[in-house]
């Protein structure tokens, strides 16, 4: 994903003593094809992607090559945290598997921040021409319907394989995630034509509170996704096994997704999820796991589970001595 496993600047992931890093891996994908993948950075100077050979720039361009999943303890703000973390999480899976949503992605960022420069324009009586916001309305309401039209069809899909993982996991409650836009609800079946449009109109609409707090308060940048089990929201109503257990079934039913959209397994890099978890849970994810591909566990003790290769972190510093 071209960044740290747990969002670390670069700067934070030297040693304390070194001025650089360098890593160096190879991947093999589902139909052998070689991947060689290396990642220089050096303090003061600007990151280097280097895959077979060649640098890539820039580094959205990675983003999908190797599929991944990730799992840390910190994440479970997924479920409980602020809805910046759900978007984070459903454009991460969307990312990985259509390169068409994450240029647009990138590409209403851009627009959002310019539309937002020219309403702080306007909120501060600057020579600024209104006319020209107009033209940014309309550039963001074509990104944002794309946007918010991908989203929706990736829930359509998602919740199935994400509720028969749920189902996997020893718990007999019914989990379910609707997707909250800014516009107020929206059907599955929309089309593109008709957000385009109803987004066009919001913010024709909310200029003068747009211009008066000089920023965009529609878009899909403000949407959410809900969680619920048994008809009631988790955020507010579920304990923390609950919400740990939502997690993880978001995680596992996010492989399902890449590996059916795709075709390739993605890498599973899965940190402390078996704490706190009973070992019915923890026998329920290894069967899940066991159909997976390559999956890298830390734990805290050995489990026992045959198929499971494990080893102490002090092996690792041996060989590096």
């Amino acid at each position: 994903m071209t960044r740290g496993f747990v969002g670390t600047n670069d700067n934070e992931c030297l040693s304390f003593t070194k001025d650089y890093f360098l890593l160096q891996s190879s991947f093999i994908s589902e139909i052998e094809t070689l991947i060689t993948v290396k990642i220089i950075y050096k303090k003061e100077k600007e990151k280097q992607i280097i895959v077979n050979n060649s640098e890539i720039k820039p580094f959205s361009r990675h983003i999908g090559r190797i599929p991944c999943i990730t799992f840390t303890p910190s994440e479970i703000t997924i479920v409980n945290g602020t809805p910046g973390e759900r978007r984070r999480f459903i454009d991460n899976a969307i990312s990985q598997t259509n390169r068409r949503y994450l240029d647009d992605l990138l590409a209403y960022r851009r627009a959002l921040n310019q539309r937002n420069a020219l309403l702080l324009q306007l909120h501060e009586n600057q020579k600024a021409d209104i006319e020209t916001l107009q033209l940014w309305n309309q550039t963001l309401s074509n990104l944002a319907a794309s946007i918010v039209h991908t989203r929706v069809l990736f829930i359509t899909t998602f919740i199935h394989q994400f509720q028969e993982i749920y189902a996997r996991l020893s718990v007999y409650e019914y989990p379910l995630i609707l997707y909250r836009c800014s516009l107020g609800n929206i059907t599955s079946n929309i089309s593109h034509n008709t957000l385009y449009d109803l987004f066009l109109l919001k913010y024709k609409e909310s200029e003068k509170i747009d211009i008066l707090r000089s920023q965009t308060l529609t878009g899909p940048h403000r949407d959410d996704l809900i969680f619920y089990l048994n008809d009631k929201e988790i955020k507010k109503y579920a304990s923390q096994g609950q919400l740990r257990t939502f997690l993880i079934a978001l995680k596992l039913a996010q492989y399902r997704f890449l590996y059916d959209a795709i075709g390739e397994k993605p890498l599973c890099l899965l940190d402390d999820i078996f704490s706190e978890l009973d070992s019915s849970r923890v026998n329920d994810i290894f069967a899940i796991l066991e159909t997976f591909g390559q999956s890298v566990i830390t734990s805290t003790e050995r489990k026992g589970i045959s198929k499971i290769t494990s080893f102490p972190v002090e092996f690792i510093k041996n060989m590096e001595s």
